[in-house]
């Protein structure tokens, strides 16, 4: 290794190592500042209103119930039905200006002139925003206004949770199925988590003049206004953003030689390589992720279609047995679980591949990974299912059911059985890589980025298992974001840069110290801003002005590496015409451009659209979140996932069976179908939605009163055009699979008749 090498494993080194004991530190401070949760609720008078228990059982009843899955807290969550802290904050300071205005001029508060609604809203604002928690025994106080307005609200949602027919149609209009919480001491406990996170939301901090949540979410009834940090911070951002963008162009042009490509092979060097029967294994893992992958967008269709009809499905009544909260958990789950599964079959092909070595047992191993991940999708489903349908306690739901974090819904003991999983898949992956990393070869260097992003990807997935029973909210929080931000987004997308570079310099169509130089600074500069940038989901989680800061400048880094991404899949498109037989690696190559592209569209601008605090505090959790969630997810993993699975089954097929005309349907369809949901849907619904939140109030933006708007629905509608092109591609790639599966099947059976 070269002075110049081993000084970027330097740097690697020392960013990994900074950057996590600033994120470790952050975490910290959220552990420190978290908005306290009260021993007790007391009115002015004495009277109990809700314990400590109440709070930490009624957050377990909300995740029993699909927790994110059914509208949103602190902003997290899922988009039909509303922010709960945000609709309960609004209604109670609509009944707290009725209840002063009564009290002293006997008049509703619209009845008012504007000089007395002026003073009735100064003390509805001072009433809510006051800080009447007791340091010394954690006892929160409320006047005798806020008694009558916290208990009209805890009746109210008690009512919309139960079976009141006078709420059916907001329970459709929300997409919640009838009597979604049967026991009614379960209703009740709930209320009073709703309680508690609201009246984080709305209560300053002591000795401040902000809210625990950074005077999130946007209400002008009680002057939550963005915080004058936030604007700060995200002016500094988008400074940081563009002096990272000047700083990689000039590093590009000093660094970077517009050197020719070698002179490619003559013919294709992995044609000669011996497939391993552990490797033959690994088929069946990509026939897997594709079903799961039609199998997602069905569901998704299905969840979707609940926005226009909130309990039924072109009239048949749905919701009883699959409600918004189970197609809507199964819809994100899956594409973890076909994304994921793609890359552990690629990770278990390439891994004695590189080696040319298949260890002892090897398939085996692959075979019962492929057996325990089928248990954890069909029980982790089943769980859910029986979660949301309340037919576990809460302790078993906990266990075997619904945990209520998006991305992390699966029941602890799935949990666990998917981390060991992962375990035994970085066994087998070490074992099979262990004697390519002992030869002095060339690309030692991306063979151990390789290695270590498979350690990553097998550990950091435990961070989840921090989230306990009854850990508080901003907690769970940060833990959830550490598998959704490091795991998915951070350290699969090493992974993947690994090994495309690594396919690259075996077909011999790249310079080996050109690809060990560009992995190592590209898996530098993304951990940069990838892992401190962890922090900008958790800006108005309750957690302390500090973490806005870090999350706000790390997450505008990860912008920065976008910022050349057209040159990146430029080299890769160019690759195409390198040689004649290249020519049979055209649509993974054609993958590999389509996650350049949405790389910069999905994750750069539609990313950074929604990452400046002072932008997110408007629209987080609208449909500008799923438009970079799909864009970024789908755009990104989703199409490095199919390009990698191709590139594997190219080895692993018959070359007969081997269709590029059902490639070419599935590349641009999905790639067509995947705009269209985006621009004729997603991103106006979200633009739309901003412009209500920043002018009315959050709880507008999410409200059945907009939602349900004609405008609304229309565009709704809208998306069954890219759904259906969506769809069709995912047919055509699946239809492709099903092809090389039925080929290979007659292949053998005529190899077995000419044997006998």
């Amino acid at each position: 290794m070269s002075q110049v090498d081993r000084r970027a494993w330097q740097v690697l080194g020392i960013v990994f190592i900074v950057s996590f004991a600033i994120l470790l530190w952050q975490g910290q401070a959220i552990y420190r500042h978290a908005p306290p949760i009260p021993d007790k609720v007391v009115s002015i008078n004495g009277k109990l209103l809700f314990t400590k228990e109440d709070i930490l059982q009624g957050q377990l009843v909300w995740r029993s119930i699909g927790g994110h899955e059914t509208g949103s807290i602190w902003g997290h969550g899922s988009y039909v039905a509303p922010d709960w802290n945000a609709d309960w904050l609004h209604r109670e300071a609509l009944q707290l200006l009725d209840v002063f205005a009564f009290k002293d001029f006997n008049q509703t508060y619209q009845s008012l002139p504007e000089h007395l609604k002026a003073s009735v809203k100064a003390r509805t604002r001072e009433s809510i925003r006051t800080n009447t928690l007791n340091s010394e025994n954690r006892v929160i106080t409320l006047s005798a206004e806020r008694t009558e307005t916290t208990e009209a609200m805890s009746h109210y949602y008690q009512q919309l949770f139960g079976n009141n027919p006078e709420f059916q149609t907001l329970r459709e209009q929300y997409a919640i199925r009838e009597n979604p919480i049967e026991n009614a001491s379960y209703r009740r406990q709930l209320t009073a988590f709703l309680f508690w996170t609201t009246w984080a939301t709305s209560t300053n901090r002591p000795d401040s003049d902000i809210t625990y949540t950074s005077n999130w979410p946007h209400e002008p009834l009680i002057d939550n206004t963005p915080a004058g940090a936030l604007l700060g911070w995200s002016i500094f951002s988008i400074v940081l953003l563009i002096a990272g963008i000047g700083a990689m162009a000039w590093h590009h042009a000093a660094t970077v030689r517009n050197e020719s490509l070698p002179a490619p092979p003559s013919s294709d060097p992995l044609a000669q390589s011996t497939v391993t029967p552990s490797m033959m294994a690994t088929r069946k893992f990509f026939g897997t992720a594709i079903a799961l992958f039609v199998l997602q967008i069905i569901l998704g269709g299905v969840t979707a279609h609940y926005a226009v009809e909130g309990q039924e499905f072109y009239g048949i009544n749905l919701s009883e047995i699959l409600p918004y909260a189970i197609t809507r958990t199964w819809h994100t789950q899956l594409g973890l679980f076909w994304i994921a599964t793609t890359w552990l079959g690629t990770g278990l092909y390439f891994a004695p591949l590189l080696s040319g070595a298949e260890p002892r047992y090897q398939k085996l191993g692959v075979n019962l990974l492929y057996g325990a991940l089928l248990l954890v999708v069909t029980g982790s489903m089943a769980g859910e299912w029986l979660g949301v349908g309340q037919y576990f306690n809460l302790d078993m739901n906990f266990w075997f059911g619904h945990q209520g974090y998006e991305y992390v819904d699966l029941g602890r003991f799935w949990q666990i059985a998917l981390f060991t999983g992962l375990l035994l898949w970085l066994a087998l992956v070490t074992r099979a890589i262990i004697p390519a990393l002992h030869r002095n070869a060339g690309d030692k260097q991306v063979l151990w980025v390789f290695f270590l992003s498979s350690i990553a990807i097998g550990l950091f997935y435990g961070a989840g298992l921090f989230m306990g029973k009854h850990t508080h909210l901003a907690l769970a929080e940060y833990w959830r974001w550490w598998v959704v931000h490091l795991w998915v987004e951070a350290f699969f997308e090493v992974f993947a840069t690994a090994v495309i570079a690594i396919l690259f310099v075996r077909l011999g169509l790249i310079r080996t110290q050109s690809a060990n130089s560009a992995v190592v600074f590209a898996t530098t500069i993304f951990l940069v801003g990838g892992i401190i940038g962890t922090l900008h989901h958790l800006y108005f989680a309750g957690v302390p002005t500090s973490v806005i800061a870090w999350g706000a400048s790390f997450s505008a880094l990860e912008v920065v590496p976008l910022c050349l991404i057209g040159l990146e899949a430029y080299e890769n498109y160019r690759l195409r015409k390198a040689a004649t037989w290249v020519k049979a690696y055209q649509w993974p190559i054609l993958f590999f451009v389509a996650t350049a592209f949405w790389n910069l569209v999905g994750a750069g601008v539609f990313g950074f659209l929604i990452n400046p605090p002072i932008s997110l505090y408007y629209i987080q959790g609208l449909n500008t979140t799923p438009l970079h969630g799909h864009t970024a997810l789908f755009g990104v993993y989703g199409m490095l996932g199919i390009g990698l699975l191709l590139t594997c089954m190219k080895r692993l097929a018959n070359p007969a069976c081997w269709d590029d005309r059902l490639l070419k349907w599935a590349f641009w369809s999905l790639n067509g179908g995947l705009a269209a949901m985006a621009l004729t849907t997603l991103l106006p619904i979200g633009v739309l939605q901003g412009i209500a939140s920043a002018s009315e109030g959050y709880w507008y933006a999410r409200s059945p009163e907009f939602i349900h708007q004609p405008i609304i629905h229309t565009l709704v509608w809208l998306r069954m055009v890219g759904d259906i092109i969506f769809g069709m591609g995912a047919l055509a790639l699946a239809g492709f699979m099903a092809k090389l599966a039925l080929g290979q099947r007659k292949f053998n059976a005529n190899n077995m008749a000419m044997d006998e």
